[in-house]
């Protein structure tokens, strides 16, 4: 009996049309070319953040480039606080009571970001982090993203995305996308920790408020654009009145308290553009920008005012404060000194008249031609 044999069956193996190929060829460039722009928007991303290093402006500069590249209504950062450690502060708005807009550094939900290292949404947080107060305080961002911010493996803020701007009725985000702002969240760890350095090493620790150098390298820098843009700035110099008797009657921690207390009215009476030193001892400097001699007296008044009916309650012992004042005004035409060391010694000299005559005043500095000019050949 013969067996029948099957016939071998041959398949057919399409080969790639021309169309197919040259189709693939577009989605490829079209891929590259996607990356080659991402990491050119990377590259000026990096450039933009190491050419800020105030603290403040990168803040905001970090917020406005999440906002762009990940298309959201809005980013928050919590940084960790530069003087205590103790805790992440939020830097970039007010949700709420200041009490409640800090993390604890012990706080589960750091450890668990140190842990992931990686971004994180707040549902994932939520079903596993035990610790309601933390949890009701981001749910009040409604975040769809939590970004840590780690250097050198120490978590020093925490970056939350707000909604998220829909494509084609979807916001969730794409392994991409995690992967750039993971990117992003790199280069922004390393900018804060260059930038906190630099705001460490630039503020009186006991004050918070800017230290001298700090300041004169500022209003040099000021001094030049107001020159340049015809514009006029001022310089506040404020002085405790009877400052000793505050440390020998109380000891040095009522001193102490008395400067702490001075320097946040001072600092919460300014605008954020301007800048508030401590000059030495019991001494204070403030830089306005682009202020005239009548906006300066009138902020120099508003803070003498509020230091002399605050009141300053130091182990139940309420203590009277006054501050004495001198105002200079930069002006191309009437002051036009260009020496930062005189424009301060001008509202130096405006100081000393106040404490000449009484104490507890603001007295501005009305240069002479000859003064000024007197005070320029100094230099």
């Amino acid at each position: 009996m013969k067996r029948k044999t099957k016939k071998a069956q041959t398949v057919k193996i399409s080969s790639p049309t021309k169309n197919d190929l040259k189709n693939e060829i577009v989605e490829q460039s079209v891929l590259y070319e996607k990356k080659i722009y991402d990491l050119e928007q990377m590259l000026d991303i990096a450039k933009s953040f190491c050419s800020t290093l105030n603290f403040k402006n990168l803040l905001e500069s970090i917020t406005y480039i999440c906002m762009a590249q990940m298309h959201v209504l809005g980013a928050e950062i919590f940084v960790r606080d530069l003087v205590s450690s103790d805790s992440f502060i939020l830097e970039t708005s007010v949700v709420g009571p200041e009490s409640v807009t800090k993390i604890p550094s012990t706080s589960a939900v750091v450890e668990k970001l140190l842990e992931e290292k990686r971004p994180v949404t707040f549902s994932y947080l939520k079903e596993r982090i035990d610790d309601e107060k933390i949890i009701e305080l981001l749910d009040r961002f409604q975040p769809t993203l939590i970004v840590p911010l780690i250097h050198n493996n120490h978590l020093n803020g925490v970056l939350i995305l707000l909604e998220r701007i829909a494509i084609e009725n979807d916001t969730s985000y794409t392994e991409y996308e995690i992967g750039q702002i993971q990117s992003i969240a790199q280069l922004a760890s390393l900018a804060i920790n260059n930038a906190s350095l630099l705001e460490k090493s630039s503020t009186d620790m006991m004050t918070h408020l800017k230290l001298k150098y700090f300041f004169f390298n500022v209003l040099t820098e000021a001094i030049d654009v107001a020159f340049a843009q015809n514009q006029n700035l001022a310089i506040l110099m404020f002085d405790i009145d009877y400052f000793k008797k505050f440390n020998d009657t109380y000891g040095h921690e009522c001193g102490d308290f008395v400067l702490i207390s001075v320097a946040n009215i001072i600092k919460t009476n300014l605008r954020d553009v301007d800048i508030a030193s401590r000059y030495g001892g019991e001494e204070f400097t403030v830089l306005l920008n682009e202020t005239g001699k009548d906006e300066a007296m009138l902020v120099a008044e508003r803070i003498r005012s509020k230091i002399e009916n605050y009141d300053f309650v130091y182990e139940g012992q309420h203590l009277h404060v006054t501050i004495s004042g001198g105002v200079s005004v930069f002006d191309t035409e009437k002051n036009p000194i260009s020496s930062p060391k005189n424009l301060v010694n001008q509202a130096d000299m405006g100081l000393y008249m106040s404490k000449e005559n009484g104490r507890n005043q603001i007295t501005f500095f009305e240069p002479e031609g000859t003064l000024a000019e007197n005070l320029e050949e100094d230099v």
